[in-house]
């Protein structure tokens, strides 16, 4: 009954780490840092990301696309090695990520993307994100983009979007699963970097290094085999 009981708590912590503790990417670049923390209800780019950091795929990219009071953009791996003045944002593995657009997740300001280009299923880059700026909204502005998208938002997100602004306008058509938790500041000087007639700015903002911070992984092995050694059975005494 003992051995029960211990694990019956060891699984309920491992479950409790599961839900309170979250995935977060860290992004450095000559401005500061940013902190991005992933969303858990959208499991397939979330974890993606996770991978494509863990592999420092994103290490020396560009924010290739920065648009002030709207979002910046990076993650093309043709922007490594690209030349000045060189367009970008068509560079990708050649695969997509299945969208995992849903009503909770909105682009309130410091949201993180998926880029897609048209694709009918929404389904977006396996590489390329974006971080919203973005503006405030009236509410005469919100009612428009909702009869636009289709989308109803609620009070806490009109709220939101009329006093922390955001982009409305892409609810419904991208995935955000993510915020920005650290760094908007930062966000904001890389939008208002000026920059050339495909907004891409003039001078190369890197992302120098890009790693998971705050996995849950560890923890959660540790507590499963602590699991195991409860279990695990104690030699017999010689005589």
């Amino acid at each position: 009954m003992k051995r029960v009981t211990l694990l019956l708590i060891a699984l309920i912590a491992i479950s409790s780490v599961s839900i309170a503790q979250k995935n977060k990417i860290k992004i450095e670049t000559e401005y500061g840092d940013i902190v991005l923390m992933l969303y858990d209800n959208t499991p397939l780019n979330t974890n993606n990301m996770v991978k494509m950091a863990t592999e420092h795929f994103y290490d020396s990219t560009l924010f290739h696309r920065c648009i002030p009071q709207f979002m910046i953009q990076g993650g093309d791996p043709d922007s490594k090695q690209a030349k000045p003045g060189q367009a970008l944002g068509n560079g990708g593995l050649g695969t997509t990520i299945p969208a995992e657009i849903n009503d909770v997740a909105y682009h309130k300001r410091g949201a993180v993307g998926v880029a897609r280009d048209q694709t009918p299923d929404k389904s977006g880059s396996s590489c390329q994100f974006y971080l919203v700026s973005g503006k405030p909204f009236t509410d005469a502005e919100l009612d428009v983009m909702s009869k636009r998208t289709g989308r109803n938002y609620t009070p806490e997100q009109r709220e939101v979007y009329k006093t922390q602004g955001g982009t409305p306008h892409l609810d419904g058509n991208y995935t955000v699963f993510g915020e920005v938790v650290e760094g908007m500041e930062i966000v904001d000087k890389i939008a208002a970097e000026p920059r050339d007639a495909n907004d891409r700015p003039n001078k190369d903002i890197r992302m120098i290094k890009v790693t998971v911070i705050g996995e849950k992984k560890p923890f959660i092995d540790n507590m499963k085999n602590s699991v195991k050694n409860i279990f695990k059975k104690k030699p017999k005494k010689d005589g």
